[in-house]
């Protein structure tokens, strides 16, 4: 696995086609980071990394992404994500692809224009339930529940 993965090896383990794979390496949509092709008969190796994303192009074309889309999302990403691919969270949803970085939902194909924000719902819970005990109190009661202390005479 050090050496990589053959681009028939490659196609196998993605589940795409050879031809496929062959495509996608000469139209520039995902070269081989390890040997690229250097005229007839050599081959081409890719890495683990290079897998990942060739998994990742599989599955938004299988969501109905179109291929020109595709390509919009991997040129956004690979100008955009500081990090690996595989930290990164896509959305899908139509035909729109969305990147969720942090608290937010970035359109891609809009090169991030549109940019949503994301309400994270446990942290909404837990707000609530750090009120409850300050704001809820029964009627003659202090805010933690207990009786009023009264003054004899």
């Amino acid at each position: 696995m050090d050496d990589g993965f053959s681009g028939t090896q490659a196609a196998k383990v993605v589940g795409i086609t050879y031809r496929q794979l062959d495509y996608w390496a000469r139209t520039d949509l995902i070269r081989p980071s390890l040997t690229d092709a250097s005229g007839s008969g050599s081959r081409r190796r890719y890495s683990y990394k290079d897998l990942l994303e060739l998994r990742v192009i599989k599955t938004l074309l299988d969501a109905g992404i179109k291929l020109e889309s595709v390509r919009d999302v991997f040129e956004y990403m690979r100008e955009h994500l500081d990090t690996d691919i595989a930290s990164a969270h896509l959305v899908i949803n139509g035909n729109s692809v969305m990147l969720a970085e942090g608290d937010e939902l970035i359109d891609v194909l809009r090169k991030g224009q549109g940019v949503l924000n994301v309400l994270s719902l446990a942290s909404v819970k837990q707000e609530i339930d750090e009120q409850i005990p300050n704001a809820v109190a029964l009627p003659g009661m202090n805010g933690n529940g207990t009786p009023p202390h009264r003054a004899t005479r």
